[in-house]
């Protein structure tokens, strides 16, 4: 087959190949020039074949590392990003082994960077980061492997940054109920029991009788307002379940009621 004319396409950097006067394939600049296509030149199947696997390749390559050039990826992602852009399966694996071999696409090194951005700015515990990495594409071993690199010092951290919005909640809530508010927030942040109590345990909340009993008479004249409209002995009642489920003692309790920290007569100016 002799190749009849090159044209270029309206696309920049692109070309049609005719041989023998007909259209047979396109080919990018970096193709024509690989494989030196001029008008004149005599190509056979196998070579047709070859150029065209070829700027497939390439085609591959270039869509992937300006895909990577955005930010980190994992090889899952930018084996769907070809997809989306109808790149054959032949070459999209080709272009991901190049970048795998030039250390440009590396799930290990993204499980490192992943989790080490967490470290330092982020907010997800191990099980919330695994998820993640999973969902990304990552091997589970090499997410879990990864994550247990890091020490309980770092995840500490981590959950302070977590909990640090709820401690403005002193003296307005009971100690109990904190500490279960946050122990809530670091579970749902993929922290395990164990790392959250931890987490608590290290922020050293001071257990003073003032602050708590402040929230106690804050918590007791909320549940004093909601439950106004019912006859004491009922009122009574639901304030002390009330206050029981928002992590208050039966002797903290039974104070509020006694009027111990606050003159009941004064609930009706509430």
């Amino acid at each position: 087959m002799l190749i009849t004319k090159i044209s270029a396409q309206r696309r920049q950097g692109r070309y049609n190949i005719f041989l023998d006067n007909k259209y047979a394939f396109s080919a990018s600049e970096k193709t024509v020039a690989e494989f030196v296509l001029l008008k004149g030149k005599e190509l056979n199947a196998e070579e047709v074949e070859e150029i065209r696997q070829f700027d497939a390749d390439a085609k591959a390559s270039d869509l992937a590392a300006h895909y990577l050039s955005y930010e980190p990826r994992t090889i899952f992602e930018v084996l769907q990003y070809l997809k989306k852009h109808d790149i054959s399966d032949e070459a999209a694996n080709n272009a991901v082994g190049q970048l795998n071999e030039l250390g440009y696409l590396d799930d290990v090194q993204y499980a490192k960077l992943f989790i080490k951005n967490d470290l330092q700015i982020g907010t997800d515990g191990p099980k919330n980061l695994l998820r993640k990495l999973t969902q990304k594409g990552v091997d589970p071993a090499i997410g879990q492997n990864e994550l247990t690199e890091v020490s309980d010092a770092d995840w500490i951290l981590v959950g302070n940054r977590i909990v640090k919005s709820l401690l403005n909640q002193i003296g307005k809530i009971s100690r109990r109920e904190l500490e279960r508010k946050m122990r809530t927030k670091l579970l749902t942040h993929g922290f395990n029991s164990e790392i959250s109590n931890e987490v608590i345990s290290a922020l050293e909340i001071e257990e003073d009788e003032d602050i708590q009993n402040e929230a106690l008479r804050k918590q007791g004249i909320k549940a004093y307002k909601r439950f106004r409209r019912f006859d004491e002995a009922e009122r009574k009642f639901k304030i002390k379940k009330y206050l029981y489920g928002h992590g208050f003692s039966s002797s903290e309790i039974d104070a509020f009621l006694n009027g111990e920290i606050i003159d009941l007569d004064e609930l009706a100016e509430y």
